[in-house]
């Protein structure tokens, strides 16, 4: 479904009684469904939800899977021109392999169809790679490749996982001084906070990111002394927990709904990434979610909770192996048990800690991300007057696209290790990291301003915004959007005129 609401809404079957009243009464006069008629102004969130309907169905994904999927419900009337423009090109490829013509004039009637296909949008464009086939080339008896596109299969509202890490070292990676002041902060016997913070905004390097998170969420005490006890003591703790709580209770509906709704949603977060796959990791995924829902009955478990455990996961991962190590493969049943049982404490912990400054994101409704979503809309409309209107003028619904950056804090939209490190200045922002997340979300919308601007209608809004071509990001994106953001926060946080409430 479009909303990711609480497990027990999402779980509820369709032949109950809405929460909603409905006047199905028959009136005289009622026109037919077919008439054309003006609705009111006043609308309600369940008939916002039963316009959208159509757009996920219950036996999908939670998000709408598109290209590359077999058995996916497009309809055939907007999916009609791509689809004749790839059978278009297919045509003209295998014409163009069975020419004994040159390759130059081969490649003509391809070149002027690709000019004469210009609508197809440009985040779609930047996700197409060169690839060479060797086949080919011996068909063609040429040693030069041929150039041809191949289309990466995408999901859209799931990061894009090429890799779990940078391809290239930042600049915090390398820089001995910035890792000298974390060596030097984090030694002292009694932890100047403030200062950890201001100096982990800009970014935190790799060797020191498992500590640092772990003192910035609250999880460690500052005092030095201290550490190790603690860090036993709610590790054991946690594994009390597990003990009291598993198995799960099969007299307890309540309990039963919330593990099951988890089952289904662990394997689902990063199909494509082999580490995600394993038993292994999915229990310890499980287990985490569960414990937490029962802590937290105010909220219990919502759909999207699940994605914010794989950055502490991966992070704390990463502590225990060689840098070297390819995590997307790594098994983690190589591991001892007790450093699994160390990873798994520790994530439970931080995501505890995390998710206590927007709490009111979960809640009944998660009438928290809505208020959010409003106050996203009204500030792009003070910033961007014209992004606004282009974006209303057209039906897009900010509801449509930023309920999952603010429900997911943009996971789905980055790859993990632009997360990371999004979550490094998240975790130093002083006031707590729900204010500032409003103006990274509109930094990133702006980000996109230019390319929004060239659509010309709802559907290439929609798939624009749906997938964000972010896959090859690295951490100086990050690092401007952040600042980016600031600089919003600074202008607009306390101006005259602009929303009230900062929650």
């Amino acid at each position: 479904e479009y909303s990711l609401g609480c497990s027990r809404g999402s779980a509820m079957d369709n032949n109950h009684e809405s929460f909603w009243r409905h006047n199905s009464r028959a009136v005289p006069g009622k026109t037919v469904a077919a008439a054309s008629v003006k609705k009111s102004q006043t609308t309600t969130f369940q008939d916002f939800q039963e316009s959208v309907r159509d757009a996920w169905e219950l036996g999908d994904d939670e998000f709408c899977i598109m290209s590359g999927i077999g058995d996916g419900r497009v309809s055939k009337r907007p999916a009609g021109p791509s689809a004749l423009t790839v059978k278009t090109h297919r045509s003209n490829l295998s014409a163009s392999r069975a020419d004994s013509k040159p390759a130059a004039q081969a490649a003509t009637p391809r070149t002027n169809h690709m000019q004469e296909s210009n609508n197809v949008p440009d985040n779609l464009i930047n996700e197409l790679t060169l690839v060479d086939d060797p086949t080919e080339r011996e068909e063609r008896g040429s040693s030069e490749p041929r150039k041809r596109y191949r289309q990466f299969h995408t999901y859209p509202g799931r990061p894009q996982l090429l890799k779990l890490s940078s391809s290239s070292l930042s600049k915090e990676e390398t820089n001995e001084s910035k890792l000298e002041k974390f060596a030097v902060l984090l030694e002292e016997p009694l932890l100047n906070l403030i200062a950890l913070k201001q100096l982990s905004w800009s970014g935190i390097p790799k060797k020191m990111r498992p500590v640092t998170w772990r003192l910035l969420s609250g999880y460690l005490p500052t005092s030095l002394e201290r550490r190790n006890s603690v860090l036993e003591r709610k590790r054991l703790d946690y594994h009390k927990l597990v003990s009291q709580y598993f198995p799960v209770d099969s007299r307890d509906e309540a309990q039963q709904d919330t593990y099951h709704q988890i089952h289904i949603d662990v394997p689902r977060m990063n199909p494509h990434v082999p580490l995600f796959q394993q038993h292994l990791v999915q229990e310890m995924f499980e287990r985490i979610l569960f414990i937490w829902a029962i802590r937290h009955p105010a909220s219990g478990y919502v759909q999207g909770i699940n994605d914010l455990v794989t950055p502490f996961f991966i992070i704390f991962l990463q502590e225990t192996l060689d840098a070297k190590v390819e995590l997307e493969t790594f098994q983690l049943e190589d591991l001892p048990e007790v450093q699994r049982n160390i990873i798994e404490a520790d994530s439970f912990w931080c995501l505890s800690k995390f998710l206590d400054c927007i709490q009111d994101n979960y809640i009944f409704a998660q009438l928290g991300i809505q208020a959010k979503v409003n106050h996203l809309k009204e500030l792009i409309q003070r910033i961007d007057g014209t992004l606004h209107k282009h974006l209303i003028q057209h039906g897009v619904d900010y509801l449509q696209f930023s309920f999952r950056w603010m429900n997911n804090l943009l996971t789905r939209e980055l790859p993990l290790h632009c997360t990371i490190r999004l979550w490094d200045t998240y975790l130093a922002e002083s006031d707590g990291f729900a204010v500032f997340q409003l103006y990274v979300c509109a930094a990133f919308l702006l980000h996109w301003r230019e390319q929004l601007l060239q659509e010309r209608d709802f559907q290439g809004l929609m798939l624009m915004l749906q997938n964000l071509p972010t896959h090859n990001w690295t951490d100086s994106q990050i690092s401007v959007l952040v600042a980016e953001a600031f600089r919003l926060k600074f202008t607009y946080a306390d101006a005259p005129k602009h929303f009230e409430g900062k929650s």
